[in-house]
């Protein structure tokens, strides 16, 4: 297959560049209760920092944030459970061996297949489609999803970029949380929102 033949981009050449006239929002709600304050200190170094290189910082507001992580654990497990269903051993995906006839193959090669955390969703996801529960809680966390994605496009309005933190916590021993998937979910509430939201987001050390 042929690539494209065209010179690429300077990425770096920006990197030098001062931050003049770059609006940086700081949404309140990611530095309140639960934050460690560690990172909330290297947060805001890295804030002081960017300052100084010339950027402006704005405080602003993401009110619907708390409901990123109830609405993402509804949606995300209803389309895991959706997408998954056609990973039945026959076409799609790991089959087991040698079984006895066409259940055995679907059962077994479902449940060796996929891991603990895959078969958590795939429940939860087919009881949030199911018949009578659809409306209230995928159709809900959908409704969800839209005011979280105008939250931010009303904060895009007053800044350029958002930044904050990306884990409310540092890092865990390994192991720590092995039998808490509550714990793992809401170390996902500042990355969460963003992707409910439909944009692209950066991690930097």
């Amino acid at each position: 297959m042929a690539g494209v033949d065209q010179p690429l981009d300077d990425y770096l050449a920006a990197l030098t560049q001062p931050l003049n006239g770059l609006r940086i929002g700081l949404p309140k709600e990611y530095f309140g209760a639960g934050l460690d304050a560690r990172i909330a200190d290297k947060v805001m170094a890295v804030v002081e920092t960017l300052k100084k290189l010339g950027a402006s910082v704005k405080e602003i507001s993401l009110p619907n944030m708390q409901h990123a992580i109830p609405a993402y654990y509804v949606i995300a497990p209803a389309e895991a459970s959706s997408n998954l269903s056609r990973f039945d051993g026959v076409r799609f995906g790991y089959r087991c061996e040698n079984p006895v006839n066409l259940e055995d193959l679907y059962k077994r090669s479902r449940g060796e297949g996929f891991g603990a955390e895959v078969k958590r969703r795939i429940m939860v996801g087919t009881y949030a489609l199911s018949a009578g529960y659809y409306d209230a809680y995928y159709l809900q966390a959908q409704k969800l999803r839209r005011m979280i994605a105008d939250d931010f496009q009303a904060c895009f309005q007053q800044c350029d970029v958002i930044a904050g933190p990306v884990a409310p916590t540092v890092a865990w021993k390994l192991g720590e949380h092995g039998n808490d998937p509550l714990a793992d979910y809401l170390a996902d509430i500042f990355t969460l929102p963003a992707s409910l939201a439909g944009l692209p987001g950066m991690s930097v050390p």
